[in-house]
């Protein structure tokens, strides 16, 4: 399950649909629970998106709000497709949902499969295997979805932590 590089350092992408939620929430959140962690200078976070229109889009103000009240830093300002290259680049491809992790699966080089996983593969004590997309509901789904960002992100920093002490 796990695929991580040595130093200087590693590189995660976490991906969903349009890169205006999910992924970006995942990000800032994996980022500053990796800076908590002493880990600033070993890993790396973007995110990206399967289905990004033309002209990329700013993150979704209700995921800005979440992550402000939850003390992060806010999302980087513009959403992006994911691209061929960034298979090749990143050492884990961390999709939010299973639809997503398909679509990946169809675009990744067959080389570069091992690299692609489910987000919450990492969450302890998480039932569930997809982050839903709260794009189309209420604040309180964007709650959910901070809440399994939070776990998700502290399982992939402890299992990080875990290798690295190898």
């Amino acid at each position: 399950m796990l695929f991580f590089k040595s130093p200087p350092k590693t590189k995660f992408l976490m991906v969903c649909m349009a890169n205006v939620c999910r992924s970006p929430m995942a990000q800032m959140v994996t980022v500053q629970l990796a800076e908590q962690a002493g880990l600033a200078r070993d890993i790396r976070v973007d995110s990206a998106g399967t289905h990004v229109g033309s002209l990329s889009a700013r993150a979704d103000p209700r995921a800005q709000a979440q992550l402000a009240q939850r003390g992060y830093p806010p999302a980087k300002s513009r959403s992006r497709q994911i691209k061929a290259k960034d298979f090749a680049y990143y050492d884990l491809v961390l999709a939010l949902d299973q639809s997503n992790l398909n679509e990946l699966r169809q675009l990744c080089p067959p080389e570069h499969t091992h690299k692609l996983r489910l987000f919450l593969e990492y969450a302890e004590g998480v039932t569930e295997r997809d982050v839903p997309d709260p794009y189309y509901g209420n604040a309180q789904g964007f709650g959910h979805v901070m809440d399994l960002c939070e776990a998700g992100a502290r399982g992939l920093i402890k299992s990080y932590q875990a290798f690295a002490r190898q």
